[in-house]
């Protein structure tokens, strides 16, 4: 029986993502832009994870699509994906201002908004006949996406404790200026939700994405459309195991136990080749083999978040990986391929654990044709994504210091008694950053 997973798009970036990652979905599964399936007879898969046929046998998407503003949803319901959604599941605000990049107001409007917003979640899960989890799409930077988003996550913590809830969470971009000030603000306040609410975060980190789209696909200025195809690719590819089911990794909580030894360290990294690229309007394709994707992997270039230190691999150890393989491979490749990585060392793991490093073999979807034989997915927990936390808490050091743009957040009610919040969610993050780092030493378990 198939385990359902209900997506929710909360925010520009969330929405955005999620169109994208629908797109993809029904490409693979030979569904039309609405719903119709196109394929003569069942390719072995199971569209019920993420899908739902109507009464006219049309399939539905199990997403609700959440926002402050219009915008973006306003956008899809104008594009040629406009049939595929139920309507009854898209959430906008009345007033439709948005949450001015606030996680304040976003976190308050989802408040005030809660009866409509959890009706919505509710009747969806009363739908599924066997509900495994929830996957949050959104951004931890901006307004709707860090406060609607962490309200959503402690609702779905108090009411569905027993589901998984997993996140696709993206870091803002630590490189450039940003237009949203208090970014440090939001991101702080949103990683709290994401450590004690989540069973798994995703981190994606937009200064990553940028650097591949420029790098792999040879583009000077990445669009916003370029790098949410990135994350969408990493979405679908992280759940083909689930959607073209195997003898192993065939549910939510199977595909995550494995990479997640302690509760506290649940930030997974990812990593994806080979990417298509185009020069002179003609795609490079190049041999791919087993080795080669599994080589590719581990390298700096290929993975999603941004490391401190320049290298062609990560500083800092390995906890685990799960290496997803999609195409024509044998398992003997697969054991080939492990043990020449093991002999060579190429992934440093950790030393107070056996090397934990699984591959699963994935079919591809025979409704889409891809020019590579093989393609490959890394899921990691890396302690090297304590440069991502370090990283946004210093940035928040910088404001809280001068105590920049506080009256913002303390016109709400979450802040009237003081900044005890803000407080709390840097210790969290701190100890957090702590963590990973005591991770590295070989004496961590007996510590």
């Amino acid at each position: 029986m198939p385990r359902e997973i209900i997506t929710l798009q909360v925010g520009q970036c969330g929405n955005q993502i999620g169109a994208e990652f629908w797109n993809q979905l029904c490409s693979e599964h030979g569904i039309a832009k609405d719903g119709i399936f196109l394929g003569a007879e069942s390719v072995g898969d199971r569209k019920d994870v993420f899908f739902y046929q109507a009464d006219d046998q049309h399939y539905v998407p199990r997403a609700l699509m959440l926002d402050l503003e219009p915008r973006v949803i306003n956008s899809i319901q104008n594009s040629d994906q406009r049939q595929l959604y139920n309507h009854e599941n898209i959430f906008l605000s009345p007033h439709g201002g948005g949450a001015g990049n606030n996680w304040a107001s976003g976190y308050t409007q989802a408040e005030n908004f809660q009866d409509e917003i959890l009706d919505m979640i509710d009747r969806e899960a009363e739908g599924s006949d066997s509900l495994e989890g929830f996957v949050l799409c959104h951004s931890i930077a901006g307004g709707t996406g860090s406060g609607m988003g962490s309200f959503i996550l402690e609702a779905l913590n108090e009411r569905y404790s027993k589901q998984i809830v997993q996140a696709y969470s993206v870091f803002p971009n630590q490189t450039e200026s940003s237009d949203v000030v208090v970014q440090p603000y939001n991101s702080i306040l949103t990683l709290k939700r994401l450590m004690l609410q989540c069973d798994c975060v995703v981190a994606l980190d937009n200064t990553a994405l940028d650097r591949i789209a420029a790098d792999r696909l040879h583009v000077d200025t990445p669009t916003f459309a370029q790098t949410n195809s990135l994350v969408s690719t990493v979405m679908a590819a992280s759940t083909t195991t689930l959607r073209y089911p195997g003898y192993m990794n065939n549910d939510l909580v199977g595909l995550i136990a494995s990479l997640i030894p302690t509760p506290k360290c649940h930030f997974l990294v990812t990593g994806y080749t080979p990417f298509s690229t185009t020069s002179e309007n003609r795609t490079i394709v190049r041999k791919t083999t087993v080795l080669d994707v599994m080589r590719r992997l581990l390298q700096t270039k290929n993975i999603m978040i941004s490391p401190e230190q320049t290298g062609k691999m990560l500083q800092g150890k390995f906890i685990s990986i799960l290496n997803i393989i999609q195409g024509d491979v044998e398992p003997t490749q697969v054991h080939k391929s492990l043990q020449r990585i093991r002999e060579r060392k190429l992934a440093n793991f950790i030393e107070w654990a056996p090397a934990n490093m699984q591959v699963a073999i994935s079919k591809q979807s025979p409704m889409t044709s891809t020019v590579n034989r093989v393609s490959g997915l890394m899921l990691a927990n890396h302690t090297s994504i304590r440069g991502l936390f370090t990283r946004c808490m210093a940035q928040y050091e910088k404001l809280i210091r001068r105590k920049a743009f506080l009256d913002q957040y303390e016109q709400y009610n979450l802040f009237s008694d003081g900044l005890h919040e803000f407080h709390d969610s840097y210790n969290l993050l701190n100890d957090l950053a702590g963590e990973y780092k005591a991770c590295e030493s070989a004496t961590y378990i007996s510590a």
